[in-house]
This record gives C-alpha cells, sequence and structure tokens, in this order.
C-alpha cells in the first residue's frame, strides 16, 4: 500500500467508522456466539499472497462484528463507561502515524513535553494540590499509564522501595530480604483508598485516612478510576477533598472525559519516589539531560520500557471541547436541554411531569403518585422518556 492508496483506504476507513457509530443503534449490542466461532471462519494459516483491502474489510463485517460487543451501544449498560470521541479518535490516527516510542526525553521530545503539560493541564481542571503538577521545577508530576490497575501496581512498587530504603536507612544491618518480610500493604475490601468503587461507586473518607497515613509514614495511593472525571464540575470537587494527604493518585479519563482508551492519569507528589524505583539506565538509553521539571524520561515512571504518544488524545479533546463542553458532557446537558426534554414529554401527553429549579439547575421530578402505580407503569415511563431524549439529543 503507496501513500496513494493509503488516502483512499484511510477514507474509507473514516466512513466505516462513521457508518458504524450512526448505525450502532441497530447492532445487537452482545454477540451471539459461543467460544471458538472465529476460528473456523478463517484459514489455519496467513496468505501467501496479498490480498485487498476491500476483502479484508469485507470480512471486518463478516467475521468480526459478529462477536463483538459494542461497549459504546445505548443499549450497553455493563463493567463502566468507556470514553470515545472523533477527536481522540483522530488523534490516535496521528499517534499511530507517527510512530514516537517515548520512553526517553530524547526518543521524542514532543512526546515526553507534551505528557508533561497535558497532565498539569488536567490536574488544573481537577483543582490537584501544587505539590502534584510538575511546572517548571516541580518535585511531583502526571504521567499516562495504561489502567488504573497499573497505576496501583507501579505505586505500590514505588512504595516498596521508599520504604526499604528509609529502614535500611534506620536500621543498616538488615537486609532488603530482612525488610520485605515484615512489610505490609494496608486495603480495604476493595482494595486501596477509592473515590468511586466498582461495584457501588463509593468513596473512602480521605479526611479521616489522610492523617492517619501521613502520621503513620504510610504511602497513601488514592483510586478514582471512574468518578474521577466528574471533579472537572466545581460542584463534584468537595468529593475529592483529602487528596492533599495522598503521596499519589490516579483517575481515568478513558472512562468519562472523551479520551479514548487507553489513558489512565497518574500523578505522584515526589516523582524521585517513582524514579527511584524504577531507574533504568543502560548505556543505549543514557544522554546528556538529567531529569528535572523540563526533562522527563517516562521509562522510569512505569513498569514497560516503550510507550505511544497518547498525550495526544488529550490534547486533542481538551483543546476541540474545552473545559465547559467536558464539564456539560459529564453534567449530561444544560438547563435548556432539559426544558426542551420537559417540553417534549408534556406535549406527547403520555405522561405528565413538572419541573424545579435546584441550586440554579432547571431539574425534572419523577414523583411516584398514584395509589396504583406498578412497576410496569415506570418501565414505560422510563422507557417513553428515553426515546423522547434520544430524539433529542439526535436532532
Amino acid at each position: 500500500m503507496d501513500t496513494t492508496e493509503f488516502r483512499k483506504r484511510g477514507k474509507e476507513m473514516v466512513d466505516y467508522i462513521a457508518d458504524y457509530f450512526e448505525q450502532l443503534e441497530e447492532r445487537q449490542v452482545y454477540p451471539d456466539v459461543e467460544p471458538g466461532y472465529l476460528r473456523p471462519l478463517i484459514p489455519d494459516s496467513a496468505p501467501q499472497e496479498p490480498e485487498g483491502f476491500e476483502d479484508v474489510l469485507k470480512d471486518v463485517e463478516r467475521i468480526i462484528m459478529p462477536g463483538v460487543t459494542h461497549w459504546h451501544s445505548p443499549y450497553f449498560f455493563a463493567y463502566f463507561p468507556t470514553a470515545s470521541s472523533f477527536p481522540a479518535l483522530l488523534a490516535d490516527v496521528l499517534s499511530g502515524g507517527l510512530g514516537c516510542i517515548g520512553f526517553s526525553w530524547a526518543a521524542s521530545p514532543a512526546c515526553t513535553e507534551l505528557e508533561t503539560v497535558m497532565l498539569d493541564w488536567l490536574g488544573k481542571m481537577i483543582n490537584l494540590p501544587e505539590e502534584f503538577l510538575a511546572g517548571k521545577d516541580g518535585e511531583g508530576g502526571g504521567v499516562i499509564q495504561g489502567s488504573a490497575s497499573e497505576a496501583t501496581l507501579v505505586t505500590l512498587l514505588a512504595a516498596r522501595t521508599k520504604t526499604i530504603r528509609r529502614v535500611q536507612s534506620e536500621n543498616p544491618e538488615l537486609t532488603e530480604a530482612d525488610i520485605m518480610s515484615k512489610l505490609v500493604a494496608y486495603a480495604s475490601d476493595q482494595f486501596c483508598a477509592t473515590l468511586g468503587t466498582t461495584p457501588c461507586c463509593s468513596f473512602d473518607r480521605l479526611l479521616e485516612l489522610g492523617p492517619i497515613c501521613n502520621k503513620e509514614n504510610i504511602w497513601m495511593h488514592i483510586d478514582a478510576a471512574y468518578a474521577g472525571s466528574a471533579f472537572i464540575c466545581p460542584e463534584f470537587r468537595h468529593l475529592l477533598n483529602g487528596v492533599e494527604f495522598a503521596d499519589s493518585f490516579n483517575f481515568n479519563p478513558h472512562k468519562w472525559l472523551l479520551v479514548n482508551f487507553d489513558c489512565s492519569a497518574m500523578w505522584v507528589k515526589k516523582r524521585s519516589d517513582l524514579t527511584n524505583a524504577f531507574k533504568l539506565d543502560p548505556l543505549y538509553l543514557q544522554h546528556c539531560h538529567q531529569e528535572s521539571g523540563l526533562v522527563t524520561d517516562y521509562r522510569h515512571w512505569q513498569i514497560p520500557l516503550g510507550r505511544r504518544f497518547r498525550s495526544l488524545k488529550m490534547w486533542f479533546v481538551f483543546r476541540m471541547y474545552g473545559v465547559k463542553g467536558l464539564q456539560e458532557y459529564i453534567r449530561k446537558g444544560s438547563n435548556e436541554l432539559n426544558e426542551a426534554l420537559l417540553k417534549s414529554i408534556n406535549e406527547a401527553r403520555k405522561i405528565h411531569l413538572v419541573p424545579c429549579h435546584l441550586r440554579e439547575k432547571f431539574v425534572l421530578r419523577f414523583a411516584i403518585c398514584s395509589r396504583t402505580v406498578e412497576s410496569v407503569h415506570i418501565q414505560f415511563a422510563w422507557k417513553h422518556i428515553s426515546e423522547l431524549a434520544t430524539e433529542l439529543l439526535n436532532a
């Protein structure tokens, strides 16, 4: 495939993806296939001769789509939301085209520096304490990990290394093995200090946990994988109070902030806590720049060596939506949109609602009023409201 054909096929692929989103509601959300369905549909080995793009794309629809769970379907209510937006998709295309492997500043300066700035942008959007930002010469900073689980593991390993070195400085006679056998990680049945747990979106009391961790010299990591995106709205920011006691914090823009997977944002108060645990400096990776607020080698902040240019997705989304646009997405609609929905509901005359104002928000009240109401009536009302809301959003 040369550049001429790439231009043509690229446009076809964009059209295919756009059609996919426009017709997504018509696809069955969960596939009706059995384990092993795919193997009989394709040859046992790769083709010896090249095949055409048209044939490959036809087989996407024939072979792949029947086995796809459509996470972005309006009928998908499982697991958790996954963010998606066209600006992020376009940024992913650019990232793949550039093909940077940004393990160090020297490997691709823009790849590293944009990530540092984007994590500062996002940190400011959720009003993180200044200590978590890199700035020009800060001790903290942010990094993109692949997932919240990866971020938690990275901080756990960093905390272990920091504790071992502290104990060894106080007790030089102890070996690393002696100390390792006595280390304890404290967790609840939801794992670590969490803002929005997976099973029930519960919130830990950071203002109680934090001072205890600080007093006892315990590393506190906070995971806000799903709910953290809401903190960009001032009315939800109080839920993050207590983060000032933490050593590290993460949440996933790829769950609710329109940045496609994978993009798990993680911050630390002291970047040296990570680099001391993960520093790897073979001769072929060394260069003249020392790690600082201006120069970062992100291979020292993660488990893998290589990394993609993922900050492009954040840059595109933040610029093309703006903070206000992202806030509106989290809030799911404006007063005007809610007013239009109420008008549609009452003009249809199948159910009747009245509104109210709560803290300057136009709210639709759904009150269970009649003695004869049964679940079937509630289900009918919800279906009716959902259909009218969908029509309004697609208009």
